[in-house]
């Protein structure tokens, strides 16, 4: 569970990264959800908006599917989780409060201030292609884990 991102987020960081370790060929929305265990309905909203934003695109048909839109060097985290998410997270007080504000702080202003600009510059720095070789060994591990467990 995230307290920074929305679940849509979060499906949608992993989704982008299966996507992109997959480059060699489209891939189905259903393959991502078994393999990633998100409900299809729900992904298949967050993919909407990735392709929409121009991240991944989108194949209609029998050979349909989702590739990424370019490079993984040319992805960076942050436009995965503004394309679902939007500005918000980096703009509005972490404890919810409405006026929370420089002039007028909630208890944990201060420091999530500096957090939140660290994580910003984090998310602006990263590339899928950055992230993707653990990102690549986590899914192996788990599509393995799958094939062991009977069903």
């Amino acid at each position: 569970m995230s307290i920074i991102f929305s679940k849509g987020c979060e499906y949608g960081i992993q989704a982008t990264l299966y996507i992109a370790t997959r480059h060699d060929r489209r891939v189905g929305i259903r393959e991502i959800a078994r393999e990633l265990k998100i409900p299809v309905h729900f992904l298949a909203k967050i993919l909407q908006s990735l392709s929409e934003k121009g991240i991944l695109l989108s194949f209609k048909g029998t050979n349909g599917g989702f590739t990424l839109n370019g490079d993984p060097g040319d992805v960076r985290l942050i436009d995965v989780v503004t394309a679902i998410d939007g500005q918000e997270v980096f703009e509005h007080c972490l404890l919810g409060f409405p006026n929370c504000s420089d002039i007028n702080p909630c208890p944990v202003h201060p420091t999530w201030g500096r957090l939140r600009t660290t994580f910003r510059e984090m998310l602006t720095s990263e590339t899928l292609a950055d992230i993707m070789p653990a990102s690549k060994r986590k899914i192996a591990a788990v599509v393995r884990a799958l094939q062991k467990t009977p069903f």
